[in-house]
């Protein structure tokens, strides 16, 4: 979603003014309304599906191994440790899969925080999504940009690759990003993981890292570890012990149940999930979203908490959080705007 659609969102949801106390307006919007970083200091603060992003830098649209896609959306900022890991995964990427580059999806909003649509995750700029397409050997124009759908690896069977697609290119391009050590997890279809699995060979020590989950059979998601000495980011824990390949494989491709012959009693529907608002945020993502635009000041580390709030929304105390695995699942769009 543009930064135009969502300021008539954000107008209404502060219109309240101090009545924010009562009602908190949605982070989404509250973050996805900033198109600029802040001029801080580059720190990833708090988990990567509740955080946020201070001094972010942003990933060029072009380079001389990548085009970045879906320009409206303005998420190409991540921390600058995973702007140079873009930079420097594409070119040994699409060197090793024979490509000419590599098309980059999601990485952050300018200051990180949740995200209006698409994702649970990428809120600390330290997980970025590349397409399992090639890049075209030209420059694509900004509506192919917007149009272009990435493409699906599956079978029809929904439960291996299709040989008509999946290349050793594929495999290849995985491996790159898995084999950096600054990863932490790379999320991708179960089928596609299988892939990996059989295409790999003696070189095992990269699956690790690779890990099934729902949908990622267009793109696979590759997640940071917190930058060194970044103590207000809370890291992934470390993946399980072995390839990955093995019964925890297995049990994510398994056949669907079959339904059963008769109906069952309709479900209640499930209750929507409170929205995620600034109080469920670090504190110092406040500062975040109050700091000037990148340019616009010399950058500055965080400043201590002021005394008493310009606005006064009660902070809640820090919670222990356990960070998910994978990436939380959202609705997924349709194909035709999968990316």
């Amino acid at each position: 979603m543009s930064v135009r659609r969502l300021l008539p969102l954000l107008a209404a949801a502060l219109a309240a003014g101090p009545a924010l106390a009562e009602q908190p307006a949605p982070a989404k919007a509250l973050f996805g309304a900033k198109a600029m970083p802040a001029a801080m200091a580059p720190v990833s603060i708090g988990s990567y599906a509740k955080g946020c992003l201070a001094g972010a830098e942003e990933l060029p649209i072009d380079g001389p191994n990548w085009q970045v896609m879906r320009l409206s959306r303005n998420r190409n900022w991540g921390h600058p440790m995973l702007i140079a890991f873009a930079e420097k995964l594409a070119v040994r990427a699409s060197r090793a899969a024979g490509w000419p580059g590599l098309l980059i999806g999601d990485l952050a909003q300018p200051r990180g925080g949740p995200m209006v649509s698409g994702h649970a995750s990428h809120q600390i700029g330290l997980d970025m999504d590349i397409w399992l397409n090639p890049a075209p050997s030209r420059r694509l124009t900004a509506k192919e940009r917007e149009d272009i759908s990435a493409v699906s690896m599956l079978g029809a069977d929904k439960r291996s690759v299709d040989p008509k697609i999946w290349t050793r290119g594929h495999l290849e391009v995985i491996k790159a990003a898995a084999s950096d050590p600054a990863v932490a997890r790379i999320f991708v279809n179960p089928a596609i993981k299988k892939a990996l699995c059989e295409g790999a060979g003696n070189d095992r020590d990269w699956l690790r890292v690779v890990r099934p989950w729902y949908g990622h059979h267009y793109h696979f998601h590759v997640r940071l570890d917190c930058p060194a000495g970044s103590t207000d980011c809370t890291p992934q824990k470390a993946p399980p012990a072995g390839d990955g390949c093995g019964a925890e494989l297995d049990a994510w491709l398994k056949p669907p149940p079959k339904k059963p012959a008769k109906p069952s009693a309709p479900k209640k529907p499930a209750k929507p999930k409170p929205e995620i608002t600034l109080n469920d945020l670090p504190a110092a993502c406040r500062q975040v979203l109050a700091a000037p635009d990148s340019g616009t000041a010399a950058p500055a580390a965080f400043a201590p908490a002021p005394a008493a709030p310009a606005v006064p929304l009660p902070v809640a105390a820090p919670q222990a959080e356990a960070i998910p695995a994978e990436d939380v699942p959202l609705p997924v769009p349709s194909p035709a705007r999968r990316s």
